[in-house]
């Protein structure tokens, strides 16, 4: 797709008056352990559960020696706006066991040593690599952002790790740290998965709407 450049360049633009997506934020923090937690309980929920979630939990316990000082039941307490909580907790214990004991309580930077951990797949390690670490060298690909690079035609693919290979190949890597930020709140917004407001969106003209077969 030739107009990749000018695709993001107008949702940059659209993407001003909205706030940054939680994951996104916690770059400004530079705290790896933050954003991996952050993405663990952003799993199968809303943007603003992840945030109550995630400010209920780091004002008690923000390292992996005071998540395991927590009692199971206090744990699920504080990220039950998030969903799927005792499973989370039961996620959440473990990894911060295994970062303890294997990683001397620090999150790995590698993107295998992160995947390495039961509980950390693909799209949490990337996420914590690019926000987490800074590291601009893989494109965090979640639902939003595999529903929308196929949708525009940019790829096609199967699955959100065939989309995040594909995007590599034909996205200018400067754009690379951003795109999933934009995306995430452009399928939030505009690009629904189940039905997208294909009357309000703003780079409509360079969408092949593949795949669309119900918009409002």
């Amino acid at each position: 797709m030739k107009n990749i450049t000018k695709v993001i360049s107008i949702l940059k633009k659209w993407s001003k008056p909205y706030g940054l997506p939680t994951l996104r934020s916690t770059h400004k923090e530079k705290n790896p352990f933050k954003t991996l937690i952050a993405c663990l309980l952003s799993l199968r929920t809303q943007d603003s559960n992840t945030r109550k979630a995630t400010d209920a939990l780091f004002s008690v316990a923000d390292t992996p020696e005071k998540i395991l000082k927590l009692p199971q039941k206090k744990l699920e307490k504080l990220i039950f706006s998030s969903g799927y909580y005792r499973n989370k907790a039961k996620t959440i214990k473990h990894v911060s066991k295994v970062l303890l004991q294997d990683h001397s309580g620090k999150v790995p930077s590698s993107l295998d040593d992160l995947m390495k951990i039961k509980g950390i797949g693909r799209k949490t390690a990337t996420i914590t690599r690019t926000f987490g670490f800074g590291k601009s060298d893989s494109i965090p690909t979640d639902v939003h952002v595999h529903v929308i690079a196929n949708r525009l035609g940019l790829v096609k693919a199967k699955n959100p790790e065939q989309t995040e290979q594909q995007l590599m190949k034909i996205v200018p890597r400067k754009y690379w740290f951003e795109l999933n930020t934009l995306f995430v709140l452009f399928g939030k917004h505009i690009c629904i998965t189940m039905s997208p407001f294909c009357s309000r969106c703003p780079i409509r003209k360079y969408c092949l709407r593949i795949g669309v077969k119900r918009s409002r």
